[in-house]
């Protein structure tokens, strides 16, 4: 059974730094491109950033030069640095497959942005 697990979120002050983790089945991660996507208060979910199985990586406008994607193959794990962070960062962060399926859809992570 595919499962995709994040965590590492929290609550920040404006300017400060998280670091997102998602476990993911090995079943889905080694030839999929990962992405973390969120979902802000009264929002749809967004794609935020993306990674090849190979490292290649995109990000959404509003976090290009703050967020960094990264993948650790071995651990079946994708991870999201996030620096800088701004209040309308704020929402649930979650992790699947690009482009995203369904029944992947995890709990996801809170990250709240607030002084």
């Amino acid at each position: 059974q595919v499962q995709l697990v994040e965590s590492g979120g929290g609550l920040v002050q404006p300017g400060g730094s998280l670091r997102l983790s998602c476990a993911a089945s090995g079943s889905i991660f080694s030839l999929n491109r990962m992405g973390w996507y969120r979902q802000a208060p009264g929002k749809q979910r967004e794609a935020v950033a993306a990674i090849s199985s190979g490292g290649s990586t995109n990000y959404a406008d509003s976090v290009k030069g703050r967020f960094t994607v990264s993948r650790d193959n071995a651990k079946n794990t994708v991870y999201l640095q996030m620096n800088s962070l701004k209040p309308e960062d704020t929402a649930v962060y979650y992790c699947n497959v690009v482009p995203p399926y369904p029944r992947y859809w995890g709990q996801g992570t809170q990250v709240t942005v607030s002084s």
